[in-house]
């Protein structure tokens, strides 16, 4: 026994060895300089921390700064600073070590860097993780002392992603959530593309995993097919770049299985109607680097000559980099088998930004390591003012953020000309506050383009916007519907928050008066007599109408006052409102029969499983996704402690996932086509006889399926249709909607929630 685990000790020290081996070949080929010196101490030092801990995988715990930091310095291409602070970066939060001892040892930028990721690392994968934004919040916090802090752990969280298989399946599905939810689009907005599309790719395997393996199976079948599509579409533009002289590689980029099935969620469409599954990718270097710009337009004008270009598909991210320093030129040409092929036009420099992001930016600097100051600082300049303020809600503050996530990006101009850099669908007034915070608040109108329109007008890019104001305008609730710019929200939401405490302020203070000058006390007792009389349930709400001047205390205040301070014997009459709750018995009756009861204890690490008795009396169905058998499902217990059923994918899961993952439990259905469902179906195609009657003669008749609800509308010969269905399972939606399929004119169908 001795001799066998003598012999794991030695694999695990080669094992351990290798990579770091490994890890220093990959720095001494990058063009980082070489300190071997610091990265072999911060090794020694974190293995020695770490000794004798494992992972849940059963590995020794080293394994997972190493692989952070191979991450770290092969995909983010970051240097012997980041490296060392990626081997430590668990030290801090899993021994005894302070962050002291490490700045003693390798100096306080190290020592720094360690300190941010200790702060946003607590609890990620425990229960002490109540509120994920918290966590966000603190990254976000973080990240503006060092970026590198996010880059790290950017590298930490596709390792986890890449090891998630050892967890147990309810916390795969809160760690998948919240990284679409989360980091990948913060991936996106730091332009680590690469990154982006491994950690949605991951998530999309763990919350669907036979979606996923259908996808990858399709993708694999049509390889074959797709490399001959490219090897015939690249041949003539390969002779004319070499004609050109150029120094070049030409790759196929295929889109990723989470962006195909997302587009098959969204478009409605199966994975045989996605026709840009194949981009190709143009890398070249450029012959008089001061002449990049002007050299890809040549290669651009050239395919032109060879293929016929879509006319609306041109993307000049050149001229205009994206906010996280992507810089492109993207067509879309017809290829000689009648398809349109996307071709992305980039230099060796600019292919390095799309990869590596930020990171990449250093590399071109002047200064050798300076950090990149343009879009970068911006961003993190308007993440510090959201901070400044931050939603009294957790929810709040993550989708606030995330307006300024994920946003595409549109440019528009100042009357000066200045460029003005705005998220997609942003409206005239999202571009007032984008100028000033007084500007936006007094903003009456604006002119676009020299002609008036609402502040509701959303902006397109190369718009000329001048916003028009007045002294006497005021921020209204109402703006808070066509505010899509995360700044915009915030600081209307501010401004309303700070005239309701004025408007609280200035109704206590009138109250009081009203009190006093009537020879009444000024006591807690009379205010919520007063609440009552105006059928208020809080004395906020009452000093707030008064203060608004919506409620004008008079002659029946005082008589209600006297009355009830001098005479018992309306006494009986007022007892009964504290009880009564303010429903009647109907309501109250009806509310205790839509409540299910409160769930029993659970062991949230065991999958729970879906039977026909438990649907109907232990579990709700959310009603923002409507999952039926057949459907993934997590649960969520709420704040009643009842479990509620989510579809994994549904955008209200997404955000329960990313905040309240400790509250997320695994399920599957164990259903036997006793119970019925409601389902909704989208049907479009071409009108003509009959098709009505084909539809539901397929679904009643052939199917046996009880229809609900039926509408149908049709314009210039095509139809549109939706169909409400009681059905058992997803296998029965799948057979109704290819049976429906055979129908000569039906185009499309397609399940939708209502």
């Amino acid at each position: 026994m001795d001799e066998q685990h003598k012999q794991k000790e030695l694999e695990e020290e080669k094992m351990v060895n290798d990579a770091f081996q490994k890890l220093l070949d990959t720095y001494l080929a990058s063009k980082h300089r070489k300190k071997i010196e610091i990265i072999t101490k911060a090794f020694n030092f974190a293995k020695q921390a770490h000794k004798g801990v494992r992972r849940r995988s059963g590995e020794p715990y080293i394994m997972h700064p190493l692989a952070v930091a191979q991450i770290v310095c092969q995909e983010i291409g970051l240097g012997s600073t980041s490296i060392c602070s990626a081997l430590l970066h668990d030290v801090v939060e899993d021994t005894d070590y302070t962050v002291e001892d490490i700045s003693n040892i390798f100096g306080p930028k190290i020592a720094q860097i360690v300190d941010g990721l200790t702060k946003i690392s607590g609890g990620i994968f425990g229960d002490r993780a109540s509120s994920q934004a918290e966590n966000f919040k603190k990254l976000l916090l973080t990240m503006s002392e060092d970026i590198r802090v996010i880059l790290i752990k950017m590298a930490d969280r596709l390792h986890n992603m890449r090891t998630l298989g050892s967890m147990l399946p309810n916390k795969q599905y809160k760690i998948a959530g919240e990284t679409l939810y989360i980091y990948a689009p913060l991936a996106n907005r730091l332009g680590l593309n690469r990154i982006k599309s491994e950690l949605e790719d991951l998530s999309f395997k763990y919350e669907h995993p036979e979606t996923y393996k259908e996808i990858t199976d399709k993708l694999q079948a049509t390889h074959l097919e797709r490399r001959s599509v490219f090897e015939d579409f690249i041949t003539p533009i390969k002779e004319r770049l070499d004609e050109m002289g150029f120094k070049y590689r030409i790759e196929d980029r295929i889109k990723t299985p989470y962006s195909i099935w997302n587009k098959m969620q969204t478009k409605h469409v199966t994975f045989e109607e996605i026709y840009d599954i194949l981009a190709v990718r143009i890398i070249f270097t450029p012959i008089v680097p001061q002449e990049e710009l002007n050299e890809c337009f040549d290669i651009y004008v050239s395919m032109c000559k060879i293929y016929k270009s879509h006319p609306d598909r041109l993307r000049d991210w050149i001229s205009h980099p994206k906010a996280n320093g992507y810089q492109a030129l993207h067509t879309t040409l017809m290829s000689n088998h009648g398809e349109w092929i996307e071709v992305q036009i980039r230099s060796e420099r600019m292919n390095d930004v799309a990869e590596h992001g930020f990171a990449a930016h250093w590399k071109y600097k002047d200064g050798g390591g300076s950090e990149d100051e343009g879009e970068l600082d911006k961003w993190l300049h308007t993440i510090k003012e959201i901070l400044d303020d931050p939603q009294p809600d957790a929810m709040d503050f993550l989708d606030t953020i995330k307006l300024n996530l994920f946003a595409s990006e549109i440019f528009v101009f100042t009357p000066k000309g200045e460029i003005k850099t705005m998220p997609q669908n942003s409206t005239a007034l999202d571009f007032a506050f984008t100028i000033h915070t007084f500007l936006g608040s007094h903003c009456i109108g604006a002119k676009v383009n020299h002609k008036l329109v609402p502040l509701s007008h959303t902006l397109q890019s190369g718009d000329q916007v001048e916003i028009i104001t007045s002294k006497n305008q005021h921020v209204t609730e109402s703006w808070l519907n066509f505010a899509t710019t995360a700044k915009a929200k915030s600081k209307i939401t501010a401004i309303l928050r700070k005239e309701q405490r004025l408007a609280q302020k200035a109704g206590e203070e009138m109250v009081n008066e009203f009190l006093t000058e009537a020879d009444l006390e000024v006591s807690t007792i009379n205010v919520e007599k007063i609440c009552k009389f105006h059928e208020l349930q809080t004395k906020e709400e009452l000093y707030m109408a008064i203060g608004n001047k919506k409620i004008v205390l008079g002659e029946a205040d005082l008589d209600m006052l006297r009355e009830k301070a001098q005479s018992g014997a309306n006494w009986k009459r007022y007892l009964t409102f504290p009880f009564a709750g303010g429903k009647s018995k109907k309501e109250e009756k009806k509310a205790e029969k839509n409540k299910k009861p409160a769930t029993k204890e659970i062991d949230r690490k065991k999958t729970i499983e879906l039977t026909e008795d438990d649907i109907q009396e232990s579990y709700i169905i959310a009603d923002c996704c409507k999952p039926i058998p057949g459907d993934h499902v997590l649960g969520f217990i709420d704040d009643d402690n009842r479990i509620v059923i989510h579809k994994r994918q549904c955008p209200v899961a997404a955000r329960l996932k990313s905040s309240y993952g400790n509250r997320i439990l695994a399920a599957k259905w164990n259903t036997h086509k006793k119970l019925y469902f409601p389902v909704n179906l989208h049907l479009e195609g071409i009108d003509g006889v009959g098709v009505l009657n084909s539809i539901t003669e397929i679904i009643s008749r052939q199917m046996n399926v009880n229809i609900h609800r039926l509408s149908f509308e049709t314009n210039d010969g095509i139809f549109n249709g939706d169909i409400q269905l009681y059905v058992h399972d997803v296998e029965d939606v799948t057979t109704i909607s290819r049976n429906l399929k055979k129908i000569e004119q039906i185009k499309s169908v397609s399940r939708v929630e209502k």
